[in-house]
């Protein structure tokens, strides 16, 4: 297994999906409804996630073809997207591109079973880890690096879902100083992961900046 791809990919997945971050999200829409209920939706959202990462490492690169996009221009425009994320980690604001707008987020506190809307799409598995998954997946080229791609996605989606198990403990002891540090922390990590993939496709893209 590549263990610089595992590690890269993980980073990415993990400061994006960011369990701590959304911890709270994953309590305010299963507030009231019990644990069995928060099981089920935790059991629902592996699941969606597992499903939903399969289909876009199968298809990704396929998708890209048909619209006939360079993975180095998409990596460029996914580096951006992904630091404003960061960005938004940073500044300790909520991402609209994965929490969506104010009328989207009433909308969300609606939901009967939040598991799939908005929780798998697209607070988890929004545009920032569907970028990051197809641009990682551009740089398998041997069975090594499909293992570590596979594994990589795999603990970030357990890291979450076990997360997401333990909520009604977790919550006890994670208080906003703790999340609010986890998230800017999470943040800087995906704000250089970004700028590693822009200026990554820069070279490729314009030679003559190398």
């Amino acid at each position: 297994m590549d263990q610089v791809l595992f590690l890269k990919l993980f980073a990415a997945l993990f400061a994006i999906m960011n369990p701590i971050a959304n911890l709270p999200v994953f309590l305010s829409l299963t507030a009231d409804k019990g644990p069995g209920f928060e099981r089920k939706v935790a059991l629902t959202v592996l699941v969606g996630l597992a499903l939903g990462s399969a289909f876009i490492g199968l298809t990704g690169d396929a998708i890209l073809k048909v619209f006939g996009i360079s993975l180095d221009a998409f990596r460029l425009a996914g580096g951006f997207l992904i630091l404003l994320i960061a960005l938004n980690l940073i500044s300790g604001e909520k991402s609209k591109a994965h929490h969506g707008t104010d009328e989207e987020q009433e909308h969300h506190s609606e939901q009967d079973n939040p598991a799939i809307y908005p929780l798998t799409v697209p607070i988890l598995l929004g545009p920032g880890t569907i970028s990051t998954m197809i641009i990682y997946r551009g740089q398998v080229t041997d069975l090594s690096h499909e293992i570590a791609y596979i594994a990589a996605i795999a603990a970030s989606i357990a890291v979450l879902v076990g997360t997401f198990f333990a909520a009604p403990f977790l919550s006890k002891f994670l208080g906003q100083t703790a999340t609010s540090v986890m998230s800017r922390l999470m943040g800087m990590i995906l704000a250089a992961i970004a700028m590693e993939m822009m200026i990554g496709s820069l070279k490729v893209l314009l030679p003559g900046l190398a």
